[in-house]
């Protein structure tokens, strides 16, 4: 070798051996290059995504803050759920309370509280004088009695009539006097009614005492006709409230309210002699009713159903007001069950529903009619067929224990 190429040789060597402290850090800073530069552009993909992503949460972020619900809501939730059981509740009780109602006696229900049979007999005067009461209180009359109408034409005229007194068979001159008489019935009521259209009120004149149940189940039923014919009165009365005669009254005449069909109030002797066809009975299947019921309502453990039978003459034009008012809330008094025992409270009940209705024309010559002054209104016959809602909870208390066990008996069979 010669000399000068070892001098090359021995100066790298000693060029690689001044700077062999750079060789470590220059390796690092060429590693460190190559990491960057796909760092880098994954942190820029990074950020681009990141910031895409952050956006659109915020958008919906903001989007849900202008729909969320105030803090508060619960409250407000929490008084709508009260709200609503406060309806519920509210319903039930006026349910309740809409059986619960006046008695005529309160020595009998559930069970006499004196075994003498005169309770019974003093029920019966209190039943009759009740519907003398309501009859009163519609400023009720009826048309001229056969003796009133001889009576009347006799110190008139001087005339007398064998039998019934038909006008068709007067004089002229008897006739206009006989029409007189009926126009002064008319101008003095405010309806044609009398007490003994309204059942029951025959049935207990002169009652004979047929046993302990028989006779507590008898006074039971008819506890519930008399409410029924309360409502019915109070209905009459309202549509009337404004009239000063028949002539300018809606209702011109009641027929009768019964829980038969026919409307006569089960007051004739004959209908008498079977009670169980003059008295209300509690509907418990399809073939107990007056008529089919449209509403599919029988007697089970929450209510009791009676059907009845109302028949009126009305003015034509107050058909729809009359089915109105029959079936709106009315308002009564109680005091409690043992009589004046508690503050009296005002109630209301609304238990009338129409099952079935039937109008007639009036043929005001026919023997039906032709004593009675409607004026000078189109007239026509409503006869309505209805039932009559009993809550239990709201008289079971004094419902006596023979009906009692009637309904329990039947609740189980249909359980069965």
């Amino acid at each position: 070798m010669d000399i000068p190429q070892f001098k090359d040789i021995i100066r790298k060597v000693a060029f690689v051996k001044n700077y062999s402290s750079l060789v470590i850090p220059v390796v690092i800073g060429l590693v460190g290059l190559l990491l960057f530069i796909p760092t880098g552009l994954v942190n820029s993909e990074l950020g681009k995504r990141i910031t895409k992503e952050s956006v659109s949460i915020g958008k919906s972020v903001t989007s849900l803050s202008r729909s969320v619900v105030s803090r508060d809501q619960w409250r407000e939730e929490q008084d709508y759920q009260q709200a609503y059981e406060s309806d519920a509740n509210q319903a039930a009780l006026l349910a309740e309370q809409s059986t619960r109602r006046q008695l005529l006696s309160y020595r009998i229900f559930p069970e006499p509280k004196d075994i003498s049979t005169l309770i019974f007999k003093e029920f019966g005067r209190k039943y009759r004088g009740a519907i003398k009461e309501l009859i009163t209180r519609i400023n009720a009359r009826d048309c001229p009695t056969e003796t009133e109408l001889q009576r009347h034409l006799q110190s008139s005229s001087g005339s007398y009539v064998r039998g019934r007194a038909s006008l068709g068979r007067l004089s002229q001159v008897d006739s206009a006097i006989a029409d007189v008489l009926c126009r002064e019935k008319a101008e003095s009521a405010f309806v044609y009614a009398n007490p003994a259209v309204l059942a029951g009120y025959e049935f207990w004149e002169g009652y004979e005492y047929p046993g302990m149940q028989r006779a507590v189940e008898d006074c039971w039923y008819w506890q519930l006709a008399y409410w029924v014919i309360e409502d019915v009165i109070d209905t009459i009365d309202a549509l009337n409230s404004g009239s000063n005669s028949v002539f300018s009254s809606p209702v011109k005449r009641l027929l009768g309210v019964s829980f038969m069909v026919g409307g006569d109030g089960g007051g004739s002797k004959q209908s008498k002699q079977n009670i169980y066809f003059t008295r209300p009975n509690y509907v418990l299947y399809p073939e107990d009713g007056l008529a089919e019921s449209c509403t599919e309502r029988f007697s089970n453990v929450d209510i009791d159903i009676v059907h009845f039978n109302v028949v009126v003459v009305v003015n034509s034009q107050s058909v729809m007001s009359f089915m109105q008012q029959l079936c709106s809330a009315k308002e009564h008094r109680f005091a409690g069950f043992l009589g004046e025992a508690e503050e009296p409270k005002t109630f209301k009940h609304n238990q009338i529903t129409i099952l079935e209705s039937n109008i007639f024309p009036i043929d005001r010559e026919d023997s039906a009619h032709e004593l009675y002054r409607y004026g000078e209104d189109a007239v026509v016959k409503l006869d309505l067929i209805c039932e009559y809602i009993f809550n239990k909870k709201g008289y079971d208390e004094i419902k006596p224990p023979a009906i009692k066990e009637l309904l329990k008996e039947v609740e189980e069979e249909e359980e069965d």
